[in-house]
């Protein structure tokens, strides 16, 4: 017995009632314990666990995702999809026990592991066209053919020799960055327990403490319902990990509650579809990107965690400053109370989402691994729900297993075919080129590198999911960001005359003039002078003089920033998923509910910029706290502009005003100048209080 339902992301998906359900829910259920259990005793190498989970996900996928979009009730494509998913899996399973007789012929391919290779690459790339469109297989078919044809063809820098398709069928499956090494590994591990954790959380009912605890604190708020949106957004995507399923989740109850106390439509999909999509951004899960991002630059996971909590408070600050500003400029009131208090939100559903949540964070701290940390949080949750009014027995625990595994279908297949591209990069060296592109064009500035990235993004996002788009991005142009970034340390240091002297003649090889590298300089000279040096002397020179916290903190704060940019895709047109599914549910035109979406989304290219222009990542945590501070006035100040009211509504000379003092809080100047311009802000704040009283007087 078949029907079709269609997922989160789109995609037509046959859903099996009967015994055909029970067996798959079954398999799913297997498939989610196997992964826990191999997390707490790794009784098969890496590499096995690696193919076993995309043959696990590439069969689920093959069943449950039709390969004509809408022929869900075909028998025949039924069965040619089973047949599908039978022959990828049972040649994901056979090629860890090929490996050690490919190494014993020298590295050569006999008839079998040949078809098992074809049969994995192949269906990596069907599956994925089945789950995220077109994009990642054209992209996967160009990176093959590239480093085995059309690559020797083409001039300049990207002209590459070639391999023979043997290799390339090996590097494939067996290369550190393949379809079955680094982000594979990921997904089989830290992604796939979280999702499991994920799904634990809402079968127990935390999604609905999530509303109601919103609720409590901010419904009665001027611009309740869209802050409430914004909070439960926020603690919801701690849950799902997907901004379209965030969207979709929160929105049915959000989108409506802001649409009654007399926002807009399109306003209401807005805030759902920003606050939505901040939820990838809120640790501690972040969607997979913090796992990618750990793995990436070897900083520990627990790290990224900790110094991506106050940019991410900063996204959904400035969200709820659009939110406020436009209820006081429709003149909103605040809602009618419904009841719900902190006390009745935290005894119906708290436990089972704080217990979990808090105890995962503090075995983070404490230095666990997100693994670990992940199934006992798992364990958290069943045990803590029955501290609620909906405590988990075996049939919830079943479901909750089962709902993890389906939602892991896409993310699963996606990470390990992504490894393909990645693999052809890293063995093209196409990364490395493409960063050198990056920073010649740029001229060496670090606004246009980012610019670049931030556009870069966008159009990949209008075919790639974040996670893919950001994959994609990271491998091509982090290091050129992370460059720039350690050459604003070496530009300081030159302007003032604290150079490492061992670091002169690498200068002068690079044509500076020592009479230059004597003493203090004009901070622009500086600035020239290390944008000109060639590679071979520039990177040298980085490696000499910055210190080891200063270029991890660049490199961190590189990959956090096209993390950040790779979120774009879900709020701007013309092709934004959680903003379309926000005005579906706020029956709102899809392109304005969009536009509406980017502009209250101005967090995603704001704090970037703070990332890459302070120590927002990488300073003393005082120093972070006070940055923060500024940003949060200096957000404030831009929403107002923009919006063209306070807390009452302001005129253009006004607007002008507070959008200078703004963005002097942002600019990357001495904390007297942000004061100055932090008090410019509250008098105006002050002023346009004072004068709303005075007119409601």
């Amino acid at each position: 017995m078949m029907s079709e339902e269609r997922s989160a992301e789109g995609a037509t998906q046959r859903e099996f009632g009967g015994v055909p359900g029970i067996v798959l829910s079954i398999l799913c259920f297997l498939i989610a314990v196997g992964h826990i259990y191999v997390a707490f005793d790794p009784i098969i190498s890496e590499f096995q666990r690696n193919a076993y989970h995309f043959a696990g996900f590439a069969f689920l996928a093959a069943v449950l995702f039709p390969v004509i979009r809408g022929a869900t009730r075909s028998l025949p494509m039924l069965i040619f999809d089973l047949c599908l998913g039978v022959s990828v899996a049972i040649a994901a399973v056979y090629m860890p026990y090929a490996e050690q007789g490919i190494y014993d012929r020298g590295v050569k391919l006999n008839t079998l592991d040949w078809l098992a290779t074809v049969l994995c690459v192949v269906g990596a790339i069907e599956l994925t066209r089945r789950l995220t469109g077109w994009v990642i297989p054209i992209l996967i078919i160009l990176a093959l053919t590239y480093v085995g044809y059309w690559g020797r063809l083409i001039g300049g820098v990207f002209s590459f020799p070639g391999l023979s398709w043997e290799s390339i069928a090996f590097r494939s499956i067996f290369g550190d960055d393949a379809m079955f090494g680094t982000i594979a590994r990921i997904s089989s591990t830290f992604v796939f327990l979280f999702i499991i954790f994920g799904a634990f959380l809402i079968r127990s009912g935390a999604g609905d403490f999530v509303i109601n605890l919103a609720r409590a604190v901010a419904g009665r708020m001027v611009g309740g319902p869209g802050i409430v949106a914004v909070i439960a957004s926020g603690l919801t995507g701690t849950i799902s990990g997907s901004a379209v399923a965030n969207t979709a989740s929160t929105g049915v109850i959000t989108i409506p509650l802001m649409k009654k106390a007399g926002f807009p439509p399109k306003f209401a999909g807005g805030v759902e579809a920003a606050s939505s999509t901040g939820g990838q951004l809120m640790p501690p899960i972040m969607g997979a990107g913090a796992f990618v991002m750990a793995s990436f630059t070897q900083i520990p996971y627990e790290t990224i965690v900790a110094v991506a909590a106050l940019p991410a408070l900063l996204y959904f600050l400035s969200v709820v400053f659009f939110v406020r500003i436009e209820a006081r400029r429709l003149d909103l009131p605040p809602m009618e109370s419904d009841g719900q208090t902190l006390k009745s939100a935290f005894v119906e559903g708290g436990a089972s989402f704080i217990i979990p949540i808090a105890g995962l964070i503090a075995m983070l701290v404490s230095g666990f691994t997100p693994a670990y940390a992940a199934v006992f949080g798992i364990l958290a949750v069943v045990a803590s729900s029955w501290l609620t009014k909906n405590p988990m027995g075996p049939r919830a625990v079943f479901d909750a297993l089962v709902m993890g595994t389906k939602g892991m279908i896409m993310t699963a297949v996606l990470l390990c075919a992504v490894g393909l591209i990645v693999n052809v990069i890293a063995t093209a060296g196409v990364g490395n080129t493409f960063s050198l592109m990056i920073a010649e064009w740029a001229g060496g500035n670090l606004l246009i590198a980012i610019i670049m990235v931030a556009i870069a993004s966008l159009v990949l996002g209008m075919g790639l999911p974040v996670t893919a788009a950001y994959i994609v991005l990271a491998t091509l142009s982090a290091p050129a960001l992370a460059g720039m970034i350690q050459d604003r340390f070496v530009i300081d240091a030159l302007a003032a005359g604290s150079l490492d002297p061992t670091a002169m003649p690498i200068l002068m090889l690079g044509g500076v003039d020592p009479a230059l590298l004597t003493g203090a300089i004009p901070s622009e000279e500086a600035s020239a002078i290390v944008r000109n040096l060639p590679l071979e002397v520039a990177a040298p020179l980085r490696d000499m003089v910055v210190p080891s916290e200063v270029a991890v903190g660049a490199i961190l704060s590189s990959h956090m920033i096209i993390f950040w940019l790779s979120q774009d895709s879900n709020v701007t047109p013309p092709v934004a998923l959680a903003a379309f599914t926000a005005a579906a549910i706020a029956k709102a035109p899809a392109m304005a509910t969009g536009v509406a979406s980017w502009k209250l989304a101005k967090g995603l290219y704001i704090v970037p910029l703070m990332m890459a222009y302070s120590p927002l990542l990488s300073g003393e945590w005082a120093e972070v706290v006070i940055i923060f501070g500024f940003g949060v006035v200096g957000i404030y100040a831009l929403a107002g502009t923009l919006q063209g009211c306070m807390e009452a509504r302001i005129g253009w000379p006004v607007r002008i005003v507070l959008g200078i003092a703004g963005a002097a809080c942002l600019w990357p100047a001495s904390h007297w100048v942000h004061l100055g311009a932090a008090a410019i802000v509250a008098a105006l704040l002050v002023l346009n209080v004072r004068g709303k009283s005075a007119v409601a007087a």
